[in-house]
């Protein structure tokens, strides 16, 4: 009798902690269900709909955030450069290339709460498309890191692992159509602070 009630304990503390892992792991997991990827860049976009997945439901509403409504714009997250590695903070990155069409976009380093990253100065860790600088082509080329850099720069700070968040407002890209042909920008690693 007390063999078969420890047995059952066990099992019910295993499956417990193993489903609580699992949702855990599918809430802070940046490819989940429903996301698009484009390059290192990763979207939700029907998180601000109806036919949003109960994941995309429960990441907004834990992270407390406004979803923007699929008319409104798309937001993409990068957490590793294009070779594939993590995304830190003692670390240099060009981020370079052309922006989809689009109203207005913001792009901002963020720490793991996809926040912005606070520098500990009056310049913050983000960029608009009205400040930026482009190339004939139209392309932006921004310098990220915590040393002044000619042209666009967004200023890091701090040391650990840290987000790119490249938010388009009012874009044709939001639809489901809008996707098929898009192209975000490169991450290039240009080295680290020893």
């Amino acid at each position: 009798m007390l063999k078969n009630a420890i047995l059952t304990l066990l099992s019910l503390a295993i499956a417990i902690g193993l489903g609580g892992y699992s949702v855990w792991y599918a809430l802070n997991a940046q490819d989940g269900v429903g996301a698009i990827r484009i390059g290192q860049w990763t979207a939700f976009p029907e998180v601000g709909t109806l036919a949003a997945d109960p994941y995309s439901k429960a990441r907004v509403a834990r992270e407390g955030v406004l979803a923007l409504g699929q008319a409104e714009g798309l937001a993409f997250v990068a957490e590793r450069d294009d070779a594939g590695e993590p995304l830190r903070r003692e670390c240099t990155y060009t981020i370079e290339g052309s922006y989809p069409t689009a109203r207005f976009w913001t792009l901002y380093a963020a720490d793991q709460s996809l926040g912005v990253i606070d520098t500990g100065k009056p310049r913050q860790a983000a960029l608009q498309s009205y400040q930026v600088l482009r190339r004939p082509d139209n392309s932006v080329v921004i310098s990220v890191g915590n040393r002044p850099a000619p042209g666009n720069w967004l200023l890091t700070g701090g040391s650990g692992k840290m987000y790119f968040v490249l938010t388009f407002y009012d874009t044709p890209i939001a639809s489901s159509t809008g996707l098929s042909d898009v192209t975000l920008p490169r991450i290039l690693k240009a080295g680290c602070n020893a």
